[in-house]
């Protein structure tokens, strides 16, 4: 086939065997193209020299080309303000969206602000990608006034039954469950969480209740009087610790809902006299780099957080080409560290 002129669509379709629209849709990363058929797109693009008008193709599909980012402020030590859990997470959501042709709109908010209304009707961008909610019960409200208005979103959290929009998480559960059964074999029979176990923190509440369901396997159960309210600060996990000690009940191991909540009540129980392993183990959730770093070096449960990104974003698009897509969540791997007195074999 010989063109003349500026290489179209239309001519990369024909070369390809394809129709125009599974052209754009594999030009723009969508997974409804299979990745044999989007690599010869592709390569037949690249030879062509074929290069996409953006600002055409957003005016005809009506979009901006640009995704936005909606970070969620956290109280920090270093007063960043990010919870570091999200750090890779970030970088997988940039790579993401590079390789589908969006821009990347990041924006920092504060929860009690009215962003889910800020996007209704300024087209900043195509659909949102949330991230950090403190108080679900709170937040709920915001995540039906975005669906009631149409705009497409996903966010990372806890997938639960009848919620609005869509969400990608991990197997908090199955996290929880990984530490239960990794503390009760090492004979320890009274555990405790330090964490909001509730509905207003579902992904918490869902780690809490996956290590009873492991507890249950060796006959044992969490004990509501071992349990402790905390958010994922190290901040808040020494005051959480304070509290569990000054109740003077015995344990011999802690949960902690995160690794900043474990952190923070590894200072609480040093000031204590306290020391991890040897008195009492001590085990957090998310693996972030942190982990590794404390002494003892923490035992953890690790979330897939590459995928993850990558996910959001997949998804999202899905959303706003109209293609199916759904909630998913994503298995989770215990890493077993000092803090907990064994070493993984």
């Amino acid at each position: 086939m010989t063109i003349k002129g500026k290489p179209t669509s239309l001519d990369i379709a024909h070369l390809a065997g394809v129709s125009q629209p599974t052209v754009s849709r594999a030009l723009r990363g969508s997974p409804s193209v299979n990745r044999e058929t989007r690599e010869r797109i592709l390569a037949i693009a690249r030879e062509l020299n074929y290069k996409v008008d953006k600002n055409a193709s957003n005016l005809r599909r009506q979009q901006s080309g640009t995704l936005a980012l909606l970070l969620f402020e956290d109280p920090t030590s270093d007063q960043s303000h990010i919870n570091p859990f999200f750090l890779p997470m970030l970088g997988s959501i940039t790579r993401a969206c590079a390789r589908h042709g969006q821009d990347l709109l990041i924006s920092f908010q504060q929860l009690s602000d009215d962003w889910h209304a800020d996007y209704d009707d300024s087209h900043k961008a195509d659909g949102l990608i949330l991230l950090g909610y403190g108080d679900y019960l709170a937040y709920q409200g915001k995540l039906r006034t975005l669906v009631e208005q149409g705009t497409q979103f996903v966010r990372w959290g806890a997938v639960l039954p009848d919620q609005p929009g869509i969400s990608i998480g991990c197997d908090n559960a199955g996290g929880g469950a990984l530490i239960g059964e990794h503390l009760a074999g090492l004979g320890h029979r009274r555990i405790a969480f330090l964490g909001d176990a509730s509905s207003r923190y579902p992904e918490f509440l869902d780690r809490y209740r996956g290590c009873d369901t492991a507890l249950a396997r060796h006959g044992l159960a969490m004990d509501p009087a071992l349990q402790a309210d905390a958010e994922s600060a190290e901040d808040s996990g020494y005051a959480a610790a304070q509290t569990l000690l000054a109740r003077g009940l015995p344990f011999d191991a802690v949960f902690a809902a995160s690794d900043l909540i474990a952190i923070g009540a590894m200072r609480a129980f040093a000031e204590h006299g306290m020391r991890i392993p040897d008195d009492i183990a001590l085990a957090g959730f998310d693996d972030i780099p942190g982990a590794r770093m404390t002494t003892p070096a923490l035992t953890t449960v690790v979330q897939d957080t590459l995928t993850a990104g990558e996910l959001l974003v997949d998804t999202l698009m899905r959303l706003i080409t109209g293609e199916p897509a759904e909630s998913r969540r994503l298995p989770t791997a215990l890493v077993v560290r000092d803090s907990t007195g064994a070493r993984a074999l």
